[in-house]
């Protein structure tokens, strides 16, 4: 059967975000792809992109609302991300910052701006990190992706919290060690394996269990 659902997911041109599109367009949705620069992979799979967009800024931002003016979302999947590495004694401020914009910030500014055409029994999947869980750092490092995701999980339970009235469900979701670019294709589970995993958990997301934060395996990570 096919599914009509409108999905919106951000960094949609390469990596899960690309496979994410592509599992939600093999069942039918509206795949609606978010990104700098668009590929000729997500033009394959997406009913639509909206390319040049920058979500760490506000003309970004209004390029992404413009672009989706009048469509109701049924899904916003907020992929896009961004990792570096600083090490303790020669820590770049400046890193740090630009992920706590993309990873944090950004997918806040882009729920705060879609949240009024998401109606009630809609959506939205905060792609995270475990590496932002505080209970779960056992090897240090990474002062600004942590930090980011930390954060990202922060905003996304008071996103849950404050949209559950409105009949909207909020889950952060850690896709696994992904064999992407992002780790050099070092993971240990293929884009493919990862975005099956991250919509099983969508699926299963509702008003009951909104808030929280899940390994795409289906493990309960901590906070």
């Amino acid at each position: 059967m096919s599914d009509n659902r409108t999905v919106v997911i951000t960094g949609a041109n390469r990596g899960i975000g690309l496979e994410l599109a592509r599992h939600y367009s093999s069942q039918g949705c509206n795949v609606i792809g978010v990104c700098r620069e668009v590929s000729a992979e997500l033009k394959e799979v997406a009913a639509r992109s909206i390319d040049g967009v920058e979500v760490t800024t506000d003309n970004g931002i209004r390029k992404l609302t413009d672009g989706l003016m009048g469509q109701s979302i049924d899904l916003l999947i907020n992929n896009a991300g961004l990792l570096q590495d600083e090490k303790l004694g020669s820590i770049d401020f400046d890193s740090i910052r630009t992920q706590m914009e993309v990873n944090a910030y950004a997918p806040l500014r882009v729920a705060e701006a879609l949240v009024p055409q998401i109606p009630s029994g809609g959506k939205i999947a905060n792609i995270t990190s475990r590496m932002g869980s505080i209970a779960d750092n056992d090897s240090g490092g990474r002062y600004g992706y942590r930090a980011s995701k930390a954060a990202l999980n922060a905003f996304g339970k008071s996103l849950a919290l404050d949209l559950k009235p409105k009949g909207i469900a909020v889950a952060q979701l850690h896709p696994g060690y992904v064999q992407t670019r992002m780790v050099n294709f070092g993971g240990l589970i293929t884009p493919k394996e990862s975005a099956k995993g991250l919509a099983a958990r969508i699926d299963g997301l509702n008003l009951e269990n909104t808030g929280s934060f899940w390994h795409s395996n289906g493990e309960a990570l901590p906070w």
